[in-house]
């Protein structure tokens, strides 16, 4: 049976337009209370932003037969997964079926503020899935089949994510494919790394402007790190949960 993804392309045009509604919404109520985040931060720290793209997600369990679910979108301890270097993590998205744990998903954003960010969501991510993988494999979701691990990034288009960035180190030399790259290209090497070492099932980014409030526009920077094989992955993995 083929996958059904959903209509998905269109949905992800409605998640984008909602991500830059909400994340306008949530930075005028920070400068109507008198308590503007620094910069463009107050614009992504509402904690709404992603949520059309949750919608999306749980269209995809839906959509692939898993009609017995438990899908967990709120909630800090619902969302919560216990850890292995630390005691837990709270998740964006979690996907449940008898006890077993079927999917976690991070969905994740940034406007703005890319130097710092880049590195703090990068760290995130690696260490993120160790814990999780080190968890799993210490027995501490049970006797189960090995989860769809997912890390989605939506990044702002702008020049400052698209300027050719330089590193130095005095000691030994930076990798080759950093040399130059935009933080749009390093967040598409990261996510083909992440994959590559089996840190997640798949990962995506996805590169909006901030005219997409109107359009739903957003570019996707390779194949590997596509949104369509990030939702065929997911798709697949839930038609064989389904399956079973």
């Amino acid at each position: 049976m083929a996958l059904n993804l959903a209509n998905y392309e269109k949905k992800a045009a409605q998640s984008v337009k909602a991500f830059g509604s909400n994340r306008n919404t949530a930075l005028q109520k920070q400068i109507e209370a008198g308590k503007p985040d620094a910069g463009s931060r107050g614009a992504v720290t509402s904690g709404k932003n992603m949520d059309g793209f949750v919608g999306m997600m749980i269209d995809l369990v839906e959509a692939n037969g898993l009609a017995n679910a438990t899908i967990v979108r709120e909630g800090r301890i619902p969302l919560t997964l216990p850890g292995f270097f630390r005691p837990t993590k709270q998740w964006d998205m979690l996907v449940l079926r008898d006890n077993r744990l079927i999917a976690a998903l991070e969905l994740k954003s940034q406007v703005g503020s890319f130097g710092n960010n880049f590195n703090n969501r990068t760290e995130e991510a690696i260490g993120t899935a160790q814990d999780l993988w080190t968890a799993f494999r210490e027995g501490s979701f049970g006797d189960s089949p090995r989860p769809f691990v997912g890390w989605l990034m939506l990044v702002e288009d702008s020049p400052g994510s698209r300027r050719p960035i330089r590193d130095r180190s005095q000691h030994f030399p930076v990798r080759a494919e950093f040399q130059g790259a935009s933080y749009i290209e390093r967040y598409n090497l990261l996510c083909k790394k992440l994959v590559q070492e089996q840190l997640y099932t798949t990962a995506a980014v996805l590169a909006t402007p901030p005219t997409a409030t109107k359009n739903g526009k957003f570019e996707e920077v390779s194949g590997m790190t596509s949104l369509k094989t990030f939702v065929t992955s997911f798709a697949g993995h839930i038609a064989s949960e389904a399956a079973r």
